[in-house]
């Protein structure tokens, strides 16, 4: 494809999109992503969470028959299986692909001791959500991830396009400029399903076992990992 991003020039790229329009320059970049990386070469990496639900909708404008893979770890809320069901119905022609981690839950247990995700939840998501992304990504030059600016200050400075050290590759960030209010507008206003957790106080829905309800403001992040220093599950840092 033409135009693809090096290690080279990808920052000047990311600083070339305008967000004066009404997707703040999301569907322009999805528009962007998808003219210069083939089929093979890029995936959006789902989580199913709220900006999850906003990106699958400009996608499916862009690119119907687009892949997008979400990291089945089991141990997801049972509202998470829900959603990505009605999301299937609601977007036929997209190819969701749930990528399970290589050890199952006893294998796991049998191997590091029972409830890993309590005495040591980086090895937990190691296991069951990076190194499946990495075999995700192996063979591609791009990925799509819903990170927006506002989330939490580790994600403070992401751009459009990123370079990612990690799984050295491209990541692709369309919802930057987005809020957390801008993306429940635009969910409402689409009839677009989403996990009912939200409507309990769960901003953030990951595992549920490393994941609680939050009271009061706070970043979107709050109510993950709650108790420890953790932030992130690993997807997101070098």
């Amino acid at each position: 494809m033409t135009n693809a991003v090096t290690y080279e020039n990808w920052y000047s790229i990311s600083d070339s999109f305008s967000i004066q329009d009404e997707t703040k320059g999301a569907k322009a970049v999805l528009e962007w992503a998808y003219q210069n990386y083939s089929d093979n070469k890029i995936v959006y990496a789902s989580s199913f969470g709220a900006e999850a639900i906003v990106l699958i909708d400009l996608i499916a404008q862009v690119k119907p028959d687009a892949h997008i893979v979400f990291l089945d770890t089991d141990l997801h809320f049972l509202e998470t299986y829900d959603v990505i069901k009605r999301i299937e119905e609601r977007f036929p022609s997209l190819k969701i692909e749930k990528k399970k981690p290589a050890l199952t839950l006893d294998e796991q247990a049998a191997q590091y001791g029972t409830a890993l995700w309590k005495r040591d939840p980086n090895q937990c998501c190691q296991i069951r959500k990076v190194i499946p992304l990495r075999e995700t990504l192996t063979a591609r030059e791009a990925w799509i991830s819903g990170l927006r600016r506002e989330q939490s200050p580790t994600r403070k400075d992401t751009e459009f396009v990123n370079k990612d050290e990690k799984f050295k590759n491209i990541k692709i960030c369309p919802l930057i400029h987005w809020t957390w209010d801008e993306v429940w507008s635009y969910i409402r206003e689409k009839d677009l399903p989403y996990n009912e957790l939200h409507d309990h106080n769960y901003p953030s829905i990951g595992c549920f076992p490393c994941t609680q309800a939050v009271a009061g403001d706070g970043d979107s992040r709050a109510g993950r990992w709650s108790g420890s220093s953790k932030t992130e599950c690993g997807l997101h840092s070098s």
